[in-house]
């Protein structure tokens, strides 16, 4: 069906708040840029800016990334001019539902056969971290989900890791396999001097036990580090 060009269906016709709600019915929530889809969330904008042009703002606070603009706590997002508590909130509920459907659909891959597997399995929980976190995989003798778990926080740099916590868990679990999984937030996901030593300590304490480490994954915003992939050490 087509309509004449003063129909109200045109997106001219509609106030600038409204243009993504209309081209959402009209063309699908697909065709919208990540701007429209914030300007949405947002609702209405301010006597100077428009809901769109408050959506572009605080895109371009977090450079343009999706990724950084979750890390922001609702505090940051305030900063922006025309992003109250209320539109504050929302934003970061709406990125959380986002990452927990990540998440779900990364559950029903239980086995795992490459890193990738891992990284993708792993990144809605550790993506936004603002300090370290060290997680454990374990896997039975078919490289399926046993549990996963984190086992230690730490800074904004380095966290500890205790090996004896690791193997307790891996043995009361049964697990034939321990994968270890850690984060960056820096962004940097290559590996320090201190992840190298560790990962030959968990290593070799793995072959004692008879539950070998897999691999040690380290997980930032930019991508990851696969020890395996890359060689680093020998499993």
């Amino acid at each position: 069906m087509e309509y004449p060009e003063t129909s109200v269906f045109q997106l001219r016709n509609w106030a600038e708040d409204d243009r993504p709600r209309e081209k959402l019915l009209l063309k699908g929530v697909r065709s919208l840029s990540n701007v429209e889809l914030l300007a949405l969330l947002i609702g209405s904008g301010t006597q100077k800016n428009n809901a769109v042009e408050v959506a572009r703002k605080l895109l371009n606070s977090a450079d343009n990334d999706l990724n950084e603009l979750g890390n922001l706590s609702i505090s940051q997002l305030k900063k922006v001019q025309g992003i109250g508590s209320v539109k504050a909130i929302t934003i970061t509920g709406a990125l959380e539902l986002g990452r927990r459907r990540k998440e779900v659909k990364a559950k029903n891959k239980l086995r795992f056969i490459c890193s990738m597997d891992l990284f993708d399995f792993m990144l809605s929980d550790m993506m936004d971290l603002p300090n370290e976190q060290f997680w454990i995989i374990l896997l039975d003798r078919k490289n399926q989900l046993i549990k996963k778990q984190c086992v230690t926080t730490g800074g904004v740099s380095e966290t500890i890791v205790d090996l004896r916590l690791i193997f307790k868990i891996a043995v009361e679990e049964l697990a034939s396999h321990i994968v270890l999984i850690h984060n960056h937030p820096s962004g940097d996901f290559n590996p320090s001097q201190n992840d190298i030593s560790l990962t030959r300590q968990l290593i070799k304490a793995g072959h004692i036990m008879d539950i070998p480490i897999l691999d040690h994954i380290i997980i930032s915003n930019r991508g990851y580090y696969s020890f395996k992939d890359e060689k680093k050490v020998v499993f």
